[in-house]
């Protein structure tokens, strides 16, 4: 059976190619040209409405059709295939206006006012009613429309307004309360409310973790994140409802954040859709954010289950709401949008198409600049788009990491949470230092839950596993058990899925596959630092080991300068059942932990995509009878790499090397059909 996205890349013809299109902001003699610009730019996707509720609802009860209707009959015409979305993100004034208790409050009790997107409370009933009116009709309306080939859910749920602490808000928590513990003296035991008199004895007593006087319960505020995201899931698979039942030929996603969208859990998000998609913009202050790049793709494959997806989101150039908004330098555009469609993205989407004149995002990049088309940006869009036309056979084939990293929201949740040992120790610090350590080894890795199914790869590195739960603890060891190679980072296994501590000794749930106690967590001052036996620094986090059968591979240095372990274990080994299981006991810097991954790797069987000099990145997607095999240049200097294949889209072999000019990408076909020697 086909997977929805592949059955919408064969409607466009190959890759899906555009952005985000909102004709609503200009006159409609503008239109025309848009859509002429957009053939010849090679656009075959644009998303349309994802901030028209004012437009298609002026009024309550009222529906103006007009500007949808000719849009999409114009795109039609023109070959352009439309993802539509549900306009739910962004209330018209006369919805606060009419409800102005819907609007979101913040924790220290600040009602937020009319006047940007997302301005309503996810638990509001006034907002659900309204929501699934505009998404009833609009489905009614468009959903056997020509150019519809998927539904566009919201748009980036929860981006703004996640969390909100209003009374509405403080009744759906309660009632979640209830479902989820069917009684106070659970819900007292597991938030441990005996601790500062705060045991409960009716639900009306539970209010949300607003601002208090000192540090709030950590279990009421982890379970409040997780039913914040489940209010806006809730909400999502309310629109999902309608549009199935009405609508049930066209497939549904929704644009999901990855590490951009700390407060709702992107694979539960992902679980719903048809078809995974994802926004993605570089940290502008990170000169290697094509790392952050990648990480985020292979992160959205993740949530894709291995299946192709779709890149929703990205800028052509700067973007609008970073402290400094770095522009691209030529040629990067297209460099980070191949880097997505090398880890498994079959289509490749910007905001936006036409950039604005007015309002918030107007010094937001886009595919045909304020300059129009006589820029730079315009010209290397309308490059790529004849460039993905030429690679469109790579459509619906996958990438396989041997590595999976592990990585989940509610351990980022809670190890962020108040009142920990050091509020330097940060979940996405080490999540992306491991991760760097991988991609400077062009070594290729699906970031999946802890929960998920661990059989099928070689090695499985967890950089940080704070919280984790008897199951997924189970099933990490049963990974190993049964032959696995696992790497576990510092200040893992520490606490339940309630945040309670795992008694009788850190690492608590990992003790056993680990082989070790962790006597005590000694978190560094900012200033402070410890030195391993081999020279190296390292900086915010030290433990206390003691060895329960694993064998220690690096230790502290034995002096003073080994820091408050010195001369304890820094990194362990440990022989479990058939497989092995690796520690850090601090937070390695990415040149060392590179060399315990390349360790790792290697006896697992995990190697890199191809032997390649630093810096040029490695990626392969296979289908039935060929493989895509992907070399990113990210250096100022010219790469040599040994292929086997054919050259795609222009590149070319000579005598089985193929030359990567430096910022430049070349695709290699590998045939499968050829049996080695």
């Amino acid at each position: 059976m086909n997977h929805p996205l592949t059955d919408v890349t064969r409607t466009l013809g190959g890759i899906a190619y555009g952005g985000d299109y909102n004709p609503e902001q200009w006159p409609r003699e503008v239109w025309r040209e848009d859509v002429r610009l957009m053939r010849e730019a090679g656009v075959n996707l644009v998303t349309v409405g994802v901030f028209s509720w004012s437009r298609i609802q002026p009024r309550p009860g009222t529906y103006d059709w007009s500007l949808l209707d000719e849009v999409l009959d114009l795109l039609h015409a023109h070959g352009i295939a439309v993802d539509l979305a549900t306009a739910t993100a962004a209330p018209p004034p006369w919805f606060t206006r009419q409800h102005p208790d819907a609007r979101p409050v913040t924790a220290s009790g600040t009602r937020l006012a009319h006047g940007s997107r997302q301005v309503f409370c996810p638990s509001s009933p006034a907002y659900a009613e309204a929501a699934d009116a505009l998404v009833t009709a609009l489905a009614a309306r468009y959903g056997d429309h020509p150019a519809l080939v998927v539904w566009h859910v919201h748009n980036e749920w929860g981006n703004h307004n996640a969390l909100c602490y209003c009374d509405t808000s403080a009744d759906a928590f309660r009632s979640w309360l209830r479902e989820r513990y069917k009684n106070l003296d659970a819900l007292n035991d597991v938030w441990g409310t005996d601790f500062w008199s705060q045991r409960y004895g009716d639900w009306e007593e539970i209010d949300p973790p607003r601002d208090t006087t000192a540090f709030r319960n950590p279990g009421q505020e982890l379970d409040y994140h997780r039913f914040c995201s489940d209010a806006l899931l809730t909400r999502h698979r309310a629109e999902t409802t309608i549009l199935r039942r009405i609508a049930p030929r066209v497939p549904i996603t929704t644009n999901v954040m990855g590490t951009l969208e700390k407060k709702v859990d992107g694979y539960a998000f992902a679980a719903e859709c048809d078809l995974v998609s994802v926004d993605h913009y570089l940290p502008a202050a990170d000169p290697d954010g094509h790392i952050d790049l990648a990480l985020n793709a292979d992160l959205a494959r993740g949530m894709a289950r291995g299946r192709p997806w779709l890149l929703m989101e990205h800028s052509t150039s700067a973007v609008n709401w970073q402290p400094v908004n770095v522009a691209k330098q030529p040629g990067e555009m297209r460099r980070n949008s191949l880097a997505h469609l090398a880890r498994g993205a079959d289509g490749l989407m910007f905001f936006q198409w036409r950039q604005s004149r007015v309002g918030a995002e107007k010094w937001h990049s886009a595919m045909l600049p304020h300059a129009g088309t006589e820029g730079r940006v315009w010209k290397e869009a309308k490059a790529l788009g004849a460039e993905l036309a030429a690679l469109r056979e790579v459509t619906g084939s996958r990438v396989h990491g041997d590595v999976a990293m592990l990585f989940d929201w509610h351990t980022w949740w809670a190890l962020e949470l108040q009142a920990r040992p050091s509020d330097q120790t940060r979940y996405l610090d080490a999540v992306r230092d491991w991760y760097e350590a991988l991609w400077t080894l062009n070594i290729t890795c699906d970031l999946v839950p802890p929960d998920a199914d661990l059989t099928g790869y070689r090695a499985v590195v967890a950089p940080s596993l704070y919280l984790l739960s008897d199951h997924d603890a189970d099933n990490l060891s049963r990974y190993v058990d049964q032959g696995g190679h696992l790497a576990v980072g510092c200040f893992s296994g520490v606490v339940d899925e309630y945040d309670r501590v795992h008694l009788g000794g850190n690492p608590g749930a990992l003790r056993e596959v680990l082989g070790l106690v962790a006597d005590e967590y000694l978190p560094l001052r900012t200033q402070d630092h410890a030195l391993l036996e081999d020279g190296t620094r390292v900086r915010q986090w030290v433990e206390r080991v003691e060895t329960r059968g694993c064998t220690p591979v690096l230790r502290f240095a034995d002096t003073t300068d080994g820091g408050p372990a010195h001369g304890g274990p820094a990194v362990t080994r440990h022989s479990f059942g058939r497989g092995t299981a690796w520690y850090t006991a601090t937070r390695l810097p990415v040149t060392a932990l590179r060399e315990v991954l390349r360790t790792l790797c290697a006896q697992a069987g995990a190697h890199p995509v191809v032997d390649a000099p630093p810096g040029l990145e490695a990626v392969r997607r296979t289908g039935e009878e060929h493989a895509y095999l992907f070399l990113i240049n990210h250096t100022l200097d010219t790469a040599h790499v040994s292929v086997t294949g054919v050259g795609v889209a222009g590149a070319e072999i000579t005598d089985g090397r193929v030359v990567v000019p430096p910022g430049d990408v070349v695709v290699v076909r590998e045939d499968l059909t050829i049996a080695p020697a």
